[in-house]
C-alpha cells in the first residue's frame, strides 16, 4: 500500500479522513469499549493498514503506597479544545487517516480503564510513533487533574519528571509549573 503522502506528491487526490471534533475527542465518566471504537475508527477506510492503542488504567500503587481510588477532575470546554490541539499537532507530524481520545473523569477504582488513544494509519510506524507523542503529550499538556486516596489520606498527584522528558523527546518542552 502506498502511503497518503507518497501519493500527494504524484498529484492524486487522497481523501482525508476527518472525523468530526466532537467525534475524535470524549470526555466522560463511563467506562468505553476498546473494541467498538476502534472497529468504529477504520470503519470502511480500506487504506488503513495498521491501528495502534494505548489504553491506561487505574493502578493499586502509587509511589509505594495502595491506591483505593483515584479521582479525575478537568475544565470543561478547555480540555476537549487541548486535545484537539494535540491531534492536530499529531496530524501535522504523522501521515494517520484517524485519531480517537477518550479521556474518564471522575472517580475510578483500581483496573478501571482511564484513557483511550487511538490512531491508524497506512503504516506500523507512523501508528505506534503517534500513538506514543499522543500519550506523551496528553500526560504532560491536558488539563486533568488527579487526586488518589490512600491509606495515608487523599492527595494530588503531580507530574512527573519522566513524562516532561518523555514530552521533550519530540521537541517540545513542557510549561513551567507554579509552585
Amino acid at each position: 500500500m502506498v502511503c497518503r503522502a507518497m501519493e500527494q506528491e504524484r498529484g492524486v487526490k487522497v481523501p482525508i479522513l476527518r472525523l468530526d471534533p466532537m467525534t475524535r475527542v470524549s470526555i466522560q465518566t463511563q467506562d468505553f469499549d476498546v473494541s467498538a471504537e476502534l472497529a468504529r475508527l477504520r470503519a470502511q477506510d480500506a487504506r488503513v493498514g495498521a491501528v495502534c492503542c494505548f489504553v491506561g488504567t487505574v493502578r493499586d500503587r502509587n509511589d509505594g503506597d495502595a491506591v483505593a481510588t483515584m479521582e479525575l477532575e478537568h475544565y470543561p470546554g478547555m480540555t476537549e479544545k487541548s486535545i484537539e490541539a494535540m491531534i492536530a499537532a499529531a496530524l501535522a507530524r504523522f501521515d494517520l487517516y484517524g485519531v480517537r481520545v477518550i479521556h474518564r473523569v471522575g472517580l475510578l477504582a483500581p483496573l478501571d480503564q482511564i484513557v483511550l488513544v487511538a490512531v491508524t494509519s497506512a503504516h506500523r510506524g507512523e501508528s505506534f510513533q503517534a500513538c506514543e507523542f499522543l500519550m506523551d503529550y496528553l500526560k504532560t499538556q491536558a488539563p486533568f487533574w488527579k487526586k488518589e486516596e490512600t491509606p495515608q489520606g487523599a492527595r494530588w498527584v503531580d507530574a512527573r519528571v519522566a513524562d516532561d522528558a518523555a514530552l521533550a523527546r519530540w521537541g517540545i518542552a513542557a510549561p513551567a509549573q507554579f509552585d
